[in-house]
């Protein structure tokens, strides 16, 4: 596999699992709700997970053809960057397919 595949490999797959720790502690939080909700804390919570995620993600994402494409490489720089976005797709297909077989087991 040569530099770009594997970058963008690990950025889609680092992205992908940045999105499962969120999801994994966004769940943990459940047992701790023995007291009301808060209703304007809430949004404040998960609109800053959303600036906080954004941020994070585009980082991982973004953040290396951004440099490629200011040091002047700008066709690694796409490559990167399309080949990212398309791992990401194919991530998302494949947890897509798993939610539908999971409820349809069910």
């Amino acid at each position: 596999m040569d530099y770009t595949l594997r970058r963008a490999f690990f950025n889609a797959v680092g992205t992908a699992a940045y999105i499962i720790l969120v999801v994994l502690f966004i769940v943990s939080l459940q047992r701790f709700s023995s007291k009301p909700e808060n209703p304007i804390l809430i949004p404040i919570a998960m609109l800053s997970l959303f600036v906080c995620s954004a941020a994070i993600t585009g980082f991982l994402v973004f953040g290396k053809p951004l440099m490629l494409y200011i040091d002047g490489k700008k066709k690694e720089s796409v490559s990167l960057l399309i080949h990212t976005l398309g791992m990401l797709v194919v991530i998302t297909i494949v947890f897509f397919i798993s939610l539908i077989v999971y409820f349809n087991l069910m």
